[in-house]
């Protein structure tokens, strides 16, 4: 399993028992949907190992208690400590609506209602304060912040986002 096959669904924070048990904090808002996996991979180096889970247990709300197959000692644990938890994006639960993925929209169009097509979105920056769609525009990079009242349509079947900015926003990159 290749890492751009899969999705991040959170880190192993820390031990909880001698017998190897570990806690995987959740990066997710419905961590029930994860509490009955049969496995998961855990990043090891560059690698991603297909680990089994015998049993788990959701605690405060994103915190799944957690013991794998073969791990049963606390060196066991230290050694996939701190590690990332992904799974295959098949398992991502459908999204419908104005609701997506940031992978998902990767390569789709973006479509301002006032501009027409902008350009290909390329990225999702998540590293701000307010994540913004990476736009290709003939060459030129345009940040266009992902907020809801700005976004009208996720258009699946046309790979198109369509927004609606402020006046000016687009001007500024393209002007």
């Amino acid at each position: 399993m290749q890492k751009e096959d899969c999705f991040y669904l959170g880190k192993i924070v820390r031990k909880h028992s001698f017998k190897g048990e570990v806690v995987i904090k959740l990066d997710t808002d419905e961590p029930e949907l994860y509490e009955n996996m049969e496995s998961v991979f855990v990043l090891h180096g560059t690698n991603l190992i297909p680990f089994f889970i015998e049993k788990s247990l959701l605690q405060k709300g994103n915190q799944l208690r957690t013991k794998f197959e073969g791990v049963d000692t606390e060196s066991d644990a230290d050694a996939i400590l701190k590690s990332g938890v992904y799974l295959p994006l098949t398992m991502l639960p459908k999204l419908t609506g104005n609701q997506f993925y940031y992978h998902e929209v990767i390569g789709f169009d973006l479509e301002d209602v006032n501009h027409g097509i902008v350009g290909k979105i390329v990225g999702v920056n998540d590293k701000t304060a307010q994540p913004l769609f990476e736009v290709d525009s003939n060459g030129v990079e345009i940040f266009i912040p992902m907020i809801d009242h700005f976004i009208k349509k996720i258009d699946r079947k046309n790979a198109k986002v369509v927004v609606e900015t402020p006046e000016g926003l687009i001007d500024l990159y393209l002007g």
